[in-house]
């Protein structure tokens, strides 16, 4: 497994709990609380397009913020990373979500708001985050920079890392990291698999769960 449409297919059949729990067992951050779906948008997968946003200074016409990165989207493997996002003030919209569609995008993780939630329902457009307003980013926030690491919920996401998000929230991938997190995952999901099954059968869960069945994941 080593191109990145491969590594996307195996990570679509986890979920950010198996994810988020081999992080652990390799003592990686990545995880986050609160950057979850804004609507009952389906899971995603995908690579980071980072963009980062402030407050606009001064009143000169600007572009509106993210539609540059939107237009230099030419692959389909893309999810948009929104960070700097002030509390209240949207930071994503419907006309936003069209144009993303249009392009192939397949979705948005911010850490803010979203206004316009049911325009992004509407398409189908899945959008993450930490809520939703009416206020306009127009002559408050800005664009600053994108392709750049931003943090997100206190994690550090770089262009090109892995992002999945599904009803549990959002879990970042560092690149350079994706098949040990994918492979473990895979190991994490199969035990657990096997131990709902023993439970089902009758099994102690109090054995079932001890930490040494959890521990013995690590050593495959």
């Amino acid at each position: 497994m080593t191109d990145s449409a491969a590594i996307l297919r195996d990570l679509e059949k986890l979920d950010t709990n198996t994810v988020s729990d081999a992080l652990d067992f390799m003592g990686l951050p990545g995880a986050t609380f609160g950057l979850r779906p804004l609507w009952n948008c389906p899971k995603i997968v995908g690579r980071a397009a980072t963009i980062l946003l402030g407050p606009k200074q001064g009143t000169a016409p600007t572009v509106h913020l993210i539609t540059p990165v939107i237009t230099s989207i030419t692959s389909d493997d893309r999810i948009l990373v929104i960070a700097g996002g002030p509390e209240g003030i949207s930071c994503w919209g419907d006309i936003l979500a069209n144009a993303s569609k249009m392009k192939g995008i397949r979705g948005s993780v911010i850490d803010g708001v979203s206004r316009d939630i049911e325009g992004s329902e509407s398409i189908g457009y899945p959008v993450y985050g930490r809520g939703v307003t009416m206020i306009s980013a127009r002559n408050r926030i800005i664009q600053i920079d994108s392709g750049k690491p931003v943090q997100m919920a206190g994690v550090t996401v770089n262009e090109n890392d892995y992002v999945i998000a599904d009803r549990c929230g959002t879990v970042f991938i560092p690149a350079d990291k994706i098949q040990e997190v994918i492979a473990l995952g895979q190991r994490i999901a199969a035990r657990q698999d096997g131990m709902v099954e023993a439970v089902r059968a009758g099994q102690s869960v109090e054995e079932v769960m001890h930490d040494k069945k959890f521990e013995a994941i690590r050593h495959g």
